[in-house]
């Protein structure tokens, strides 16, 4: 009866520790939700704003025309330039609505191609985001380095060749690393630290390693990519519990149209005259 009592009260535990483990993953799934809504909402908020913008500017064009027309005194040449700025205008828009569409099936697809081969042990650690246009990556600490150091792992290697591949995939877009860590100061006892002097340092180191791994084990362009660290400064969560903090050790590697080629997509606003 002790032996069944004993046994029973560990399977209690048991159940309660994974009771208590999903409903955490449950929890930070639901934050990341709310944070991608939030993003989605900014985002879609800015395009209807520049869109609600160039219609207000070629009804006020048209408007003018309307006034020139019935003006007899007015001249053909100003009719026209109004209607060239009417034509110009409206172009702007369908412009707009082009870019838009665009950006969204690229980094839709982006997303959906790397989603679609990350296994579901790599989704616990592995956040895929499309912010503003841009496609971020943000992987857990521990599921890249070594602990206390800033030497990539090798459980590491097998969810980096899957980012490389899309990377790769996509040589017209730039690739960001970015460093982050809690505001838990750096332990120099271990051996791995004894040079880094505090967060700042490590969250850079962090990036750098995993821009050389990128380049040196799968072929990512260097010219293509920056690393920088974030040191504590860009937290995601609160770092006064031990979830928040773990949310806060990540590496975000983050995808975007090169500068030129994005520039070359939203070109210029038609001028007001």
């Amino acid at each position: 009866m002790a032996a069944a009592l004993v046994l029973s009260g560990c399977a209690g535990k048991k159940e309660l520790q994974a009771c208590q483990e999903s409903n955490q993953k449950l929890t930070t799934e639901f934050q990341s939700a709310k944070e991608t809504i939030a993003a989605n909402n900014e985002r879609i908020k800015s395009l209807e704003e520049q869109l609600a913008a160039a219609k207000s500017h070629a009804d006020a064009l048209q408007s003018s025309l309307d006034k020139s027309l019935t003006n007899a005194g007015s001249s053909n040449v100003n009719i026209e330039k109004l209607v060239d700025q009417i034509n110009e205008s409206n172009q702007y828009i369908r412009h707009l609505v082009e870019v838009k569409s665009k950006s969204d099936s690229l980094n839709l697809a982006l997303t959906n191609k790397l989603t679609r081969s990350l296994s579901n042990d790599e989704m616990k650690e592995v956040n895929v985001q499309v912010l503003k246009g841009v496609v971020y990556i943000s992987l857990a600490d521990n599921m890249l380095f070594e602990s206390a150091s800033y030497k990539v792992n090798d459980r590491a290697k097998e969810t980096l060749s899957k980012i490389a591949k899309i990377i790769n995939d996509y040589k017209d877009y730039e690739v960001l690393v970015e460093g982050n860590t809690d505001n838990v100061p750096v332990s120099q006892s271990a051996p791995s630290m004894k040079n880094i002097r505090n967060n700042w340092d490590l969250s850079a180191l962090r990036a750098s390693s995993i821009v050389q791994y990128l380049q040196d084990n799968f072929g990512v362009d260097p010219k293509r990519m920056t690393a920088g660290g974030r040191g504590e400064y860009n937290p995601i969560a609160s770092n006064d519990t031990e979830v928040g903090k773990q949310r806060n050790r990540r590496t975000q590697i983050i995808i975007t149209p090169k500068l030129d080629q994005f520039l070359d997509l939203i070109d210029k606003a038609p001028d007001e005259k």
